[in-house]
């Protein structure tokens, strides 16, 4: 039974130890930590100035990449509860950035997209981040960013 088993098993992944010693994984853990911090750093800014947070952020980013998003698809790419997305999403939509409204085959969805105001405001965002990552991307070559994007895509879960 257990040769069984074993025949019907995909190949074994290596361990991800044996791909790189601790030492250089921790240096590479460490460089994620600081370039994320930078990479949001001058959008978090932003954001306090206007009383806002990342999870505005990503809602915003989300809205505006997807105009008409139902509120339960941008819970299933955001992965938070009905709760915590009112909380984001309530002073988004109380100070005009984001407007909701009723599904035209189903009533009962709400549909987000971003008002005017909310669509400045995205790509005031999005070019800060932009402007980081064409630096970068310009620095490191392209060889180096479709390295970059096929390890991204490996740090992503199966839902994203």
């Amino acid at each position: 039974m257990d040769q069984a088993v074993k025949v019907n098993m995909p190949p074994r992944r290596p361990d991800r130890r044996e791909v790189l010693p601790p030492a250089p994984m921790f240096d590479l853990i460490e460089l994620f930590f600081f370039a994320y911090r930078d990479f949001v750093g001058d959008a978090d800014r932003l954001l306090e100035d206007i009383g806002f947070g990342r999870a505005h952020h990503r809602v915003l980013h989300f809205v505006g990449r997807r105009p008409g998003i139902t509120v339960g698809e941008l819970l299933g790419i955001l992965s938070i509860t009905k709760q915590s997305l009112g909380r984001v999403l309530q002073p988004l939509m109380s100070d005009g950035y984001v407007v909701q409204a009723p599904g035209e085959s189903d009533r009962r969805q709400r549909r987000l997209t971003l008002t005017e105001k909310g669509m400045a405001l995205e790509r005031r965002l999005f070019e800060r981040q932009r402007e980081t990552v064409m630096r970068a991307y310009r620095e490191a070559g392209p060889a180096a960013v479709d390295g970059f994007r096929s390890v991204m895509r490996g740090l992503m879960g199966e839902a994203a």
